[in-house]
């Protein structure tokens, strides 16, 4: 009996210590070798990875504080995820934790104090690379489009945008823009950098090499983003407006307001199709607007996503659509305008990036 207690002992001992090793030891490499979607999920603090081929999720990616899952003692889920950037290499992801649930819309208070982060995941292994913590609330982060710095903004009165070496993830540079910035994108070209100033209703142009702000841009009322379009232009959501403006990125001036007579969730240009596409999500539909010879947009209809309809990302012609508070994914065939079918994802989807 001194025996097998022993050895029950000596077995229970082991399975506790390798336990311990599996939780503390680096997260499960995976091999994303496919064509993939990328998709943050805000409250769950989690990844979905999709294969395109399929449009089934394979894998999930768990987000947290520590670099290998229970590292620095805590592996304590990040607060809230939001965007999501791939390198132009598509071997890394930066993902913005602002530390704040945004899925409401983007009226955040600029004075919240939650510690922001942004976290680089390895897009092949899945596993978690850096953690950079930051000052104050962010919205996104973004590699320049050379791949060699990653920018981040901060959500506050005094407008800021952070530049790091994406090698060495040092601060490199800070760039004054205007108030409570939100989204920083770059042009198709990589020849500006836009970034949306929620709470002066403008967005400032940035030279990506100089860090010289070129442009302050007057657009409508609380702006998120200035989504990349492949004709040259950008598309920007104004929430609290209800438009969306369009810059001419040569001329780095509006050239178009498109009224919408709602809260736009995200805007995205189909180059393929000449159809501008923006999420509604108080009723969790897509619109999209046609694209006449001259240049000019004109709503063209919709089509029923799921709640909370967000993040808009084109393969071809199709669209992959994040549903906030549906949890879903949906899988839109772009010339027909229909719904294929919706992938179930983790709670809150925010951000979504596609990897070829």
């Amino acid at each position: 009996m001194k025996r097998f207690i022993k050895i029950l002992v000596v077995w229970i001992s082991s399975f506790i210590v390798s336990a311990c090793m599996d939780m503390g030891s680096a997260t499960p490499k995976l091999n994303i070798d496919y064509p993939a979607a990328y998709v943050v999920n805000g409250e769950s603090s989690t990844l979905s990875i999709i294969n395109l081929n399929t449009n089934e999720v394979t894998d999930l990616v768990q987000l947290t504080d520590g670099m290998t899952g229970m590292a620095h003692g805590s592996g304590i889920f990040l607060a809230y995820p939001h965007h999501i950037y791939l390198n132009p290499a598509q071997n890394q992801i930066a993902i913005a934790d602002p530390g704040i649930n945004l899925s409401g819309g983007h009226g955040a208070d600029p004075t919240h104090k939650s510690t922001a982060k942004v976290l680089i995941v390895d897009a092949v292994k899945g596993q978690n690379i850096k953690l950079i913590e930051l000052p104050k609330m962010n919205h996104n982060a973004i590699y320049t489009p050379d791949g060699k710095e990653i920018w981040t903004s901060q959500m506050d009165h005094d407008g800021k945008i952070l530049v790091y070496d994406a090698t060495t993830y040092a601060l490199k540079n800070t760039i004054k823009v205007g108030k409570e910035p939100a989204e920083i994108t770059f042009s198709a070209d990589g020849s500006i950098a836009f970034v949306a100033n929620g709470e002066e209703n403008t967005v400032s142009a940035i030279h990506p090499t100089t860090k010289a702000v070129t442009a302050t841009i007057s657009v409508g009322k609380n702006p998120v983003g200035a989504w990349m379009g492949a004709d040259n232009r950008m598309y920007v959501d104004n929430e609290d407006g209800q438009t969306v403006s369009i810059i001419d990125v040569k001329t780095l001036k509006v050239v178009e307001t498109v009224e919408l007579g709602f809260m736009p969730g995200y805007a995205a240009y189909n180059a393929e199709l000449k159809e501008l596409w923006i999420t509604d999500p108080i009723v969790g539909k897509v619109h999209w607007w046609k694209q006449d010879s001259n240049g000019k947009f004109a709503h063209g209809g919709t089509l029923i996503t799921a709640a909370g309809a967000h993040a808009i990302a084109f393969k071809g012609s199709t669209a992959y659509v994040t549903n906030q508070d549906a949890a879903s994914v949906s899988v839109i065939d772009a010339m027909k305008h229909t719904k294929i079918k919706d992938i179930k994802v983790g709670a809150k989807p925010n951000g979504i990036v596609l990897k070829f």
